[in-house]
């Protein structure tokens, strides 16, 4: 993500320096508080993270040290009537991605129809052969979606990528939101911003009923996570606390009388909705990576039985890959019959032969990213890069096209942050989170605000130095 030559969307301030409508509120409270105060705030806001022990770990790093996701005090804030617009595109973006997965594992038409190539599913490591023919209970592959958004101008928002696999950093989004309560009480008196803090409550809802036909009236929840030494164990045992639900390993559960139960003091009981934030490959031992200790032997066959739900679905990565974002106009069109509402960030297929050369020809000014990349590693970012490392990417797109794909520098909206000095633009983007159930989709008001700490950088991942803030949607 990076920043093009035109005049960047300021979403605070309009280009005569006036405050917008959005942030006339919050401006007019932050310009009567005392500059000193403000400062200390700042630091509080730390030692509450600290204390709280929102960290998370970077892989490969050698100290291997758990960090403090850097949290900025100042609001992103958005208008009820722009968020009215988002909604309409997330919402009609999830449901042809679900209906895109279930035809992926049944009759793929969109294959036989010519809008998707084959080629894109054959040797792809996130397409599962053995979800062919299997329809999760409720029809639903996709129980909790992240869509990451970036704003170019007033009406303008695109995709920047499909988050359908294990979607992380909801726990940051209602951490953020409790700090700031905590902080700025009157605040919220003077401007009336949606709440998020029952996110826990409709996704618990929400995995209920998606439960097997077998469950009982109550269906139990679990949250499986690859224990303590995962990067995101914080939320995961957030997510089970705030919930209700039960925090289990893979070594908690086995397959008992056709059902996965889970050990408890009086026995072993039987689970009925998996939220499950380990990978595919290591879900199950017997159907995929032989030697996981992180999933359930069996639960393949309980799962194509009928007998429980796993959510996210395995094989959903499939929808997270950069090659099939780059078809997502197509396939939302396909499914829906609508022109997409939110427009995909303008995409290369570096396999494609004449996409190739021009992606070679321009890397300078582009950023280029592995098709199934994340956190911001593997990634060219062309303008902010030197000859040397643009000639060494370029040998290895080169050696494997297949692998990239390839997008144009956006001039992307800033927002203000606090620094020593008072308000500063950084860079931002959007992650908000939904939920699917056979009763609908249910997007969260807001979600997570990753921004770029550095003046100037365009990356906003927390792995690569960015920081997170509050995202507020305003009430009518």
């Amino acid at each position: 993500m990076q920043s093009g030559s035109r005049a960047q969307y300021d979403e605070m301030l309009d280009p005569g320096g006036a405050v917008r409508p959005a942030y006339e509120g919050f401006r007019n409270w932050y310009d009567a508080q005392d500059a000193t105060w403000l400062k200390r705030q700042d630091s509080e806001a730390e030692r509450f993270f600290r204390r709280t022990g929102i960290t998370f770990n970077v892989y490969g790093d050698d100290a291997a040290e758990e960090r403090l996701i850097p949290f900025d005090m100042i609001p992103r804030i958005i208008t009820a009537n722009e968020w009215r617009k988002l909604s309409r595109g997330i919402e009609q973006r999830v449901r042809a991605l679900n209906a895109f997965l279930h035809d992926l594992y049944h009759r793929q038409e969109i294959v036989r129809s010519g809008r998707l190539p084959e080629r894109l599913l054959r040797n792809n490591d996130a397409f599962l052969p053995q979800m062919a023919g299997f329809t999760p209970p409720g029809d639903v592959y996709t129980h909790v979606v992240g869509i990451d958004l970036v704003r170019t101008g007033p009406d303008e928002f695109m995709v920047l990528e499909d988050n359908a696999r294990t979607p992380s950093g909801v726990s940051y989004m209602l951490e953020n939101r409790e700090t700031m309560m905590a902080m700025f009480p009157e605040l919220f008196s003077r401007v009336a911003v949606r709440p998020v803090s029952d996110y826990p409550r409709r996704l618990a809802r929400s995995l209920a009923a998606c439960a097997p036909s077998c469950a009982s009236q109550r269906p139990v929840v679990a949250v499986l996570t690859p224990g303590i030494y995962n990067s995101a164990y914080f939320e995961h045992a957030f997510l089970a606390d705030q919930m209700g639900a039960e925090l289990v390993e893979g070594s908690d559960l086995r397959v008992v009388d056709g059902r996965i139960a889970m050990r408890t003091t009086t026995g072993y009981r039987p689970v009925d909705v998996i939220y499950r934030r380990v990978d595919d490959e290591y879900l199950d031992p017997l159907s995929f990576n032989k030697d996981s200790a992180l999933g359930v032997a069996g639960i393949m066959d309980v799962y194509r039985a009928g007998k429980v739900t796993i959510a996210n679905a395995p094989g959903t990565g499939i929808a997270d890959d950069k090659a099939i974002y780059s078809f997502m106009p197509e396939i939302v069109e396909f499914y829906t019959g609508e022109k997409p509402i939110l427009n995909n960030v303008p995409t290369w297929r570096c396999s494609e032969p004449d996409a190739l050369a021009y992606v070679l020809d321009n890397l300078h000014e582009l950023v280029v990213k592995e098709v199934h990349g994340s956190g911001g590693y593997g990634m060219l970012i062309g303008p902010t890069s030197s000859k040397g490392e643009i000639a060494r990417f370029a040998k290895k797109l080169r050696a494997r096209p297949e692998n990239y794909i390839a997008q144009p520098t956006l001039s992307l909206s800033t927002v203000p942050i606090f620094t020593k000095a008072g308000l500063a633009p950084r860079h931002v983007d959007l992650r908000p989170f939904v939920l699917v159930s056979p009763g609908g989709i249910d997007i969260t008001p807001g979600g997570l605000t990753r921004v770029a700490l550095k003046k100037g950088s365009l990356v906003v991942n927390s792995s690569q130095g960015g920081g997170t803030k509050d995202s507020w949607v305003l009430e009518d």
